[in-house]
C-alpha cells in the first residue's frame, strides 16, 4: 500500500478519524464534562436527550481519544476523555464503588448496582489498558483503588456478584457473560492466581451449556429466565487468549477448541453464524452480531497463532516491524499492541512516534530561541507553558498540503541527530 509521507502521523484515514471525533465533542459540552449517551453527528445533542447514561458510556474514550491526540498533535481529544474520567472518579461511593447508570448533569446515580459486567465493564478495561498504553500512573491508581473495593465487596468464591454501591449488600447473585473479560484484564496486571480461578468458574458454565448464557444464577447453577441466549460473545475467548499468553497452559487452548467446535456445530448457518437464542435447546435467532467478526473469531485466531505479529515480543515479532514517521525514523508494529474494547489493535509505538516529532520540534524551537536572545532575558515558554491558542491545531496534513518547516528550524541536522551527552546540548559557544 502506498502511504502518505509521515504516516502514521498523517494520512486520509487519520483525517477522517479526526473529523468523526470532532462530531462527538458536542456530547462532552456539559457542566460536569461527562458526555451524553447520544449525539447527532450533524446537529449535536438533541434538546430532548436524556442526561442518564451508563458508566461505561462515560469512561470508555481514553484509548481512542488519546491515540487521536498523540497522532495529530491536538490535545483536545485526550483532555476531553480525561476530564470525563476524572469527573466520574469523583462520583464513587464512600466504599469506593460506582453504580451502573448516572445523571451526567446532577452527578446522581440512577442505577446503584455495582459490579464488573454490563454498563460498567469497559470503564475498568480502559483504565488498565489506558495506563499501559500511555504509561499513565493516574489511570492505574484509579483502577487499583476500584479493584480493592471490588475484591472486598463483590467477590465471593472467585465469582463477582452485583452489590449495592453504597452498602455493599448483594443485589444480584448472577454471572453475566460480559464479565468474562475480567480474568484477561487481571492477567495484564499480573494477578494470575485470581484470574485462573475465576476463569475456571466461567469455563465450567461454558461446558455446561456449550456457550455462556447472558445471565447465569450462581446459587441455582442455571440460566436466568429470558436471559438464556448466547450471541457469540468474545469475552471468555479473549480471556483465554491473554491467559495462554501469560501462562502457556494448554487448558486455554482446550477452551478455544471447545468454543470453535460449539460455534461450528450449533451456530453455523448457510449465510453466517447465528446468535443462539436459547442455550438450553440451541434454538437460533435470525441475526449475527458485528462483534462476532470483530472480536470473537479474531481472538480465537490469535489464541491459536502465538507467533502472530500482533502478539509481538522476542523472536516471534522479528521481521514484522516497519518504518514510519518523518523520514522513516520510527519503528512501528514491533509488538505491544493494545486492543480496544472492540478488539481493534492500537500500536503504542505510533503514538510515541508522532508525539515525539511534535515534542522534538517544540524543544528545538525553544533551544534556538534561547540562544538567539541576549543574556538576562527570560527564556521562551516551554511546551507545557505555552499559552493556549484560540483554536486547537492539528499536525495532520490536509489533502494536497505540503509540510513546511517552522520559521526557526535547524538547516544542518534534524533534531534527532544533535550532538548530545546525557541530555546536554552542545552549541558553538559552549
Amino acid at each position: 500500500m502506498e502511504l502518505e509521507p509521515g504516516w502514521p502521523c498523517s494520512g486520509p484515514l487519520l483525517r477522517m478519524a479526526e473529523d468523526a471525533a470532532r462530531k462527538l465533542l458536542p456530547a462532552f459540552q456539559t457542566v460536569t464534562g461527562m458526555p451524553y449517551g447520544t449525539v447527532n453527528l450533524l446537529n449535536g445533542v438533541s434538546p430532548t436527550e436524556t442526561p442518564v447514561t451508563c458508566t461505561a458510556g462515560v469512561g470508555t474514550f481514553i484509548l481512542e481519544f488519546a491515540t487521536l491526540s498523540r497522532l495529530t498533535g491536538d490535545e483536545t481529544f485526550e483532555n476531553t476523555a480525561r476530564q470525563a474520567l476524572r469527573a466520574l472518579w469523583k462520583t464513587r461511593s464512600d466504599i469506593g464503588l460506582v453504580g451502573n447508570h448516572i445523571d451526567i448533569l446532577s452527578k446522581k446515580w440512577v442505577a446503584q448496582d455495582a459490579g464488573i459486567g454490563a454498563g460498567v465493564d469497559s470503564y475498568f478495561e480502559y483504565l488498565v489498558k489506558g495506563a499501559i498504553m500511555l504509561q499513565d500512573e493516574e489511570l492505574l491508581d484509579m483502577f487499583l483503588e476500584y479493584d480493592r473495593a471490588i475484591q472486598n465487596y463483590t467477590r465471593f468464591d472467585d465469582w463477582y456478584l452485583w452489590v449495592q454501591m453504597h452498602k455493599g449488600t448483594v443485589s444480584m447473585p448472577v454471572f453475566q457473560s460480559l464479565e468474562a473479560f475480567w480474568p484477561g484484564l487481571q492477567s495484564l496486571l499480573g494477578n494470575l492466581d485470581s484470574a485462573v480461578r475465576t476463569f475456571q468458574n466461567y469455563y465450567s458454565v461454558w461446558r455446561q451449556f456449550g456457550g455462556l448464557p447472558e445471565f447465569y444464577s450462581i446459587p441455582q447453577g442455571y440460566t436466568v429466565d429470558k436471559r438464556e441466549g448466547y450471541p457469540l460473545r468474545p469475552e471468555l475467548i479473549e480471556s483465554a487468549m491473554y491467559l495462554f499468553r501469560a501462562t502457556g497452559d494448554h487448558t486455554y487452548l482446550q477452551l478455544g477448541l471447545d468454543a470453535l467446535e460449539s460455534i461450528e456445530r450449533i451456530a453455523k448457518t448457510p449465510c453466517g453464524y447465528a446468535t443462539v437464542k436459547d442455550l438450553r435447546d440451541h434454538q437460533l435467532d435470525n441475526r449475527m452480531e458485528s462483534f462476532f467478526l470483530a472480536e470473537t473469531i479474531k481472538y480465537l485466531y490469535l489464541l491459536f497463532d502465538p507467533a502472530h505479529f500482533l502478539h509481538g515480543g522476542g523472536a516471534e515479532g522479528d521481521g514484522s516491524w516497519e518504518e514510519g514517521g518523518e523520514g522513516g525514523q520510527c519503528v512501528l508494529g514491533a509488538g505491544g499492541f493494545i486492543f480496544n474494547t472492540e478488539a481493534h489493535p492500537l500500536d503504542p509505538a505510533a503514538l510515541y512516534c508522532c508525539s515525539r516529532h511534535a515534542q522534538d520540534r517544540q524543544e528545538l524551537r525553544d533551544i534556538l530561541l534561547s540562544l538567539s536572545q541576549p543574556s538576562g532575558q527570560s527564556k521562551p515558554p516551554t511546551q507545557t507553558e505555552r499559552p493556549p491558542s484560540s483554536q486547537s491545531e492539528s499536525i495532520a496534513l490536509k489533502p494536497g498540503e505540503k509540510k513546511t518547516p517552522p520559521l526557526l528550524s535547524c538547516p544542518v541536522q534534524p533534531f534527532s541527530a544533535r550532538l548530545s551527552v546525557l541530555g546536554q546540548v552542545f552549541t558553538d559557544n559552549t
